[in-house]
């Protein structure tokens, strides 16, 4: 790259906020949730894999360890750019042939009811055999090795498994897979999770088959027969996850992607359009008229979102939202006064795994798995370790709404996985966390294309999040003054006692000139490792 070029892509590194981590630099990085996650993955690249096979370990692994945030029966999306081109995959599953059109009250978060088919198995399949170096089989040792051997419970982890066992305590199924001695693990205890090794190793062994097509669907039918779910083999062997092309913007000298709907994606690039095209200095982005857009930017891609995002082949790509004449129509409607958001337009709950990975070799993988609420809806396939997602949350109820509640549809997904291009610099980034994900796209983006900021830098900043109606709230760390011109604004303000993972946990692996820089938010367990 010549000097002259390089200037726009200079990064600054120091750390302005507090943290307690920095951005790592390598030829290879893996950036994930949970440490031993991330060493899965590099263990991969040392075997002489790839940047895929490292994120397939690394997910398999999460299965494990973090259970509360993802598991073997939920949903994966993924973005890769193998040095040549870009690819993106949507697993998200339908719901099943049996779903009601319409139900009393409101959808439940737990039972069989909102259970729609796991899809992410087939994206693991699918990943692998488009760009897979190692064997498939490979690719589970580190996980299966966890769950028969043993590991230690992260400090995040064990909080949030003991919110499940809050909410899944009637659940016979659920207490013999997740509790030891009838409680949740404590912070640095060993457990094993045997019934995960066996369902991984025979994932493992039929490459996927078993799940859609053989005895662990078998198993999963009966299950769901027993307790009157709607959920059946044939559903299972009738799911396909699709290769999509990503949908992008142009934000400075940078390309910002994400996937189509059923995701939603196509929030954070409203928003980040709305935002370039409000015309306000965004190299400072702890600015409170920068911070005002942003917000306000977002209620319009929430309310766009909620609107029209279904499952695509009823409601498309979604991009003639981003027509630059609808975007100058909702710049126009941005003024110095805060607006009113229905917190309904807002998507709810979140439980989630984000990584990311660069390889020496040109290759990157985006890649986001959840089972969405916790350990999803609590529903466990006996003896097997599968914990069902509870997806069918997003569908609406109203019988208009393109996304309403039905049979074989895909239901409106919170998980996207984001990916930025700089030149030749390749950039894979997520936020989890339900509704923060698109508003940590966003805000995580302007900082580091904007503000050049390097990507521990922009994940440590801190952030604000919408609740409703004209409520934001936000972390400490900004300066008193942005709290003060906020309020000033019309924004309600409540303001966190500290940064918390209710704001979202990302990871990011830069491209730079030579190679990455990872990065792992704070907020959450994770690590960035490089080699």
């Amino acid at each position: 790259m010549r000097w002259m070029d390089w200037a726009s892509f200079m990064i600054d590194w120091s750390l302005p906020y507090s943290s307690s981590r920095e951005a790592v630099v390598g030829k290879n990085v893996v950036a994930c949730s949970q440490p031993l996650a991330s060493q899965a993955g590099v263990e991969m690249i040392r075997r002489g894999g790839n940047a895929v096979d490292a994120a397939l370990a690394a997910a398999i692994v999460s299965t494990v360890v973090e259970p509360c945030a993802n598991g073997i029966g939920g949903d994966a999306f993924a973005i890769v750019h193998d040095g040549e081109k870009i690819y993106g995959i949507n697993g998200s599953g339908k719901s099943p042939a049996l779903m009601p059109t319409e139900i009393e009250g409101e959808i439940p978060s737990i039972g069989w009811l909102p259970v729609t088919v796991p899809g992410q198995i087939s994206v693991w399949v699918l990943l692998h055999e488009r760009f897979g170096k190692l064997t498939f089989k490979e690719l589970f040792e580190p996980a299966i090795k966890y769950a028969r051997d043993g590991f230690l419970v992260s400090p995040q982890t064990a909080t949030r498994w003991k919110n499940g066992t809050d909410r899944f305590r009637d659940s016979k199924s659920w207490c013999d897979t997740f509790l030891f001695d009838g409680k949740a693990p404590e912070v640095g205890q060993l457990i094993t999770l045997p019934n995960h090794a066996n369902t991984l190793e025979e994932i493992a062994e039929t490459a996927g088959e078993s799940f859609y097509n053989g005895a662990l669907a078998e198993q999963i039918d009966a299950a769901s027969q027993k307790s009157g779910g709607f959920l059946r083999k044939a559903d299972l062997e009738n799911h396909t996850s699709e290769w999509v092309e990503p949908i992008s913007v142009q934000v400075g000298d940078a390309k910002f992607y994400e996937l189509p709907p059923n995701g939603q994606g196509i929030a954070a690039l409203i928003a980040m359009k709305i935002v370039e095209a409000n015309g306000v200095d965004l190299s400072d982005c702890d600015d409170p008229k920068v911070l005002h857009v942003q917000i306000e930017a977002m209620k319009r891609a929430f309310a766009d979102a909620h609107a029209f995002v279904a499952d695509p082949d009823i409601c498309g790509d979604c991009t003639d939202l981003l027509e630059d004449e609808r975007i100058q129509t909702h710049c126009g409607s941005i003024t110095s006064e805060a607006t009113i958001i229905d917190s309904d337009v807002i998507p709810r709950y979140s439980s989630t795994v984000y990584l990311a990975t660069g390889d020496e070799h040109g290759m990157q993988c985006s890649f986001i798995q959840s089972n969405f609420e916790g350990f999803g809806s609590g529903m466990i396939v006996p003896g097997t370790g599968i914990a069902l997602q509870n997806r069918g949350r997003g569908f609406s109820l109203d019988p208009e709404h393109p996304n309403c509640i039905g049979p074989n549809k895909r239901p409106f997904h919170t998980i996207i996985p984001g990916f930025l291009e700089q030149g030749n610099l390749r950039t894979p980034f997520g936020v989890m966390g339900g509704p923060m994900q698109p508003q940590g796209h966003l805000q995580v983006v302007c900082r580091m294309v904007f503000a050049k900021q390097n990507p521990q830098a922009a994940l440590d900043a801190p952030r604000w999040k919408l609740i409703g109606g004209k409520k934001i709230a936000i972390e400490p760390g900004f300066d008193d003054s942005v709290y003060e011109s906020l309020r000033a604004l019309g924004h309600e303000l409540e303001v966190a006692i500290s940064r918390t993972v209710a704001f979202g946990g990302g990871q990011i692996v830069q491209g730079i000139e030579d190679g990455y820089a990872g990065a792992s938010d704070s907020r959450r367990d994770g690590q960035a490792v490089a080699t």
